[in-house]
């Protein structure tokens, strides 16, 4: 039981972080909005690689992820 609350926190932090990515890349790209879920999610893995704009935090939590861990993450509300 603890162990799914502890999973639950990591993804609900996953999904805030993600969305942080997010608004970044719509302030530097305005266009962003028209993009696929799927365009949107290789763009956040290559800032994730790349390590632009991301702490040590932002890092260990979303550091494993895939592109398409990232669009799957993406697309859940």
């Amino acid at each position: 039981m603890l162990e799914e609350k502890r999973s639950d926190l990591e993804s609900e932090k996953r999904k805030r972080v993600l969305q942080d990515i997010v608004q970044e890349l719509s302030a530097e790209e305005p266009e962003l909005y028209y993009q696929s879920t799927n365009i949107i999610a290789k763009m956040i893995h290559q800032r994730i690689q790349s390590g632009e704009g991301m702490t040590q935090d932002r890092t260990a939590l979303l550091g494993g992820l895939s592109d398409r861990d990232i669009e799957v993450l993406l697309s859940i509300k």
